[in-house]
């Protein structure tokens, strides 16, 4: 019986050094990948010593993917664990390793970015910008010094979480384990998603569906503003009372306001899934941003949005 060959710590150690530089080949085509496969190599050439096998599973790891850079680690640390059991003759193809990727990746996205860009690095920069403001030169070697401990240390052992975890993972295939944790990971990525549809995706559409003359009162009459603070004063109070439609005498009705009024956001839930849609075709994500490009130009062109 061959010897079972296994990851060492100097292994995985060397896979979260080189992780950190996951967006150093970042494109449009395939997002991270480069990065993804860059960090990948000191594993595949411990697990792997044909040639021929180490060009394959370079090649199942230059696939798309596309996540925050640092909750990221944890699904390296169960792809490493995924490839550990590979090599060790498990029945693990490229399809299940690359699922879990991807089934990954998506949640995993979702809770990074609110962690990360929008709570650790504002509170660690407020800080230190408080403290260079007093003129200390603490500040900045604080920001710089926290941030990236916390940064490596959480790849570090969120790597090795994986790790341990995806170990688990292989050798439970046949229960379905990785399926329901592959299913339930995408089902949890729909979700946020679809959550953020409305906050990232925005069109509005320009024409104009009605102009109705207001009735006195109804809106704010310029003509008897005086000038002056007592002017604006007045003027605020009235823009308070009566809303943005009290600006004009003449209340303008766009296509836009009657989608929004029907359902908020539906334009941009449609591009959304047709985008899906094509990317499911098999349509080059270059293709359809140059589209939308172009779409984009045109319609404002035309007046349309």
């Amino acid at each position: 019986m061959a010897e079972k060959i296994q990851l060492t710590k100097k292994d995985r150690l060397s896979v979260a050094w080189r992780h950190q530089f996951l967006q150093g080949s970042w494109n449009y085509e395939r997002m991270q990948n480069g990065g993804w496969c860059y960090s990948i190599i000191p594993a595949i050439k411990k697990l792997y010593k044909d040639p021929q096998d180490r060009a394959d599973a370079l090649k199942r790891h230059l696939e798309f993917y596309n996540t925050h850079p640092y909750v990221s680690a944890p699904v390296m640390g169960v792809t490493l664990a995924l490839e550990e059991e590979r090599a060790n003759g498990a029945e693990i193809n490229n399809q299940a390793i690359q699922g879990v990727k991807v089934g990954m990746m998506g949640p995993l996205a979702g809770v990074g970015d609110p962690v990360f860009w929008f709570t650790l690095r504002p509170i660690l920069g407020a800080l230190g910008a408080s403290l260079a403001l007093g003129g200390s030169i603490v500040g900045p070697l604080l920001f710089f010094f926290a941030w990236n401990i916390i940064r490596m240390a959480f790849i570090w052992y969120t790597q090795e979480f994986g790790y341990k975890v995806g170990t688990s993972i292989a050798k439970d295939l046949s229960g379905g384990l990785l399926g329901k944790i592959t299913q339930g990971a995408s089902i949890l990525g729909m979700f946020i998603i679809g959550s953020l549809v409305q906050r990232w995706v925005s069109i509005s559409f320009t024409p104009v569906v009605s102009r109705v003359t207001q009735s006195e009162g109804a809106y704010i009459d310029w003509s008897q503003i005086k000038g002056g603070a007592e002017g604006i004063k007045s003027a605020l109070s009235q823009y308070a009372s009566l809303g943005a439609n009290g600006l004009d005498k003449i209340k303008v009705t766009t296509l836009q306001q009657n989608l929004d009024q029907l359902i908020p956001g539906l334009a941009a839930l449609l591009l959304t899934l047709l985008c899906c849609w094509l990317l499911k075709k098999k349509v080059s994500p270059i293709v359809i941003i140059v589209a939308l490009f172009i779409v984009g130009i045109l319609a404002r062109l035309a007046g349309i949005m």
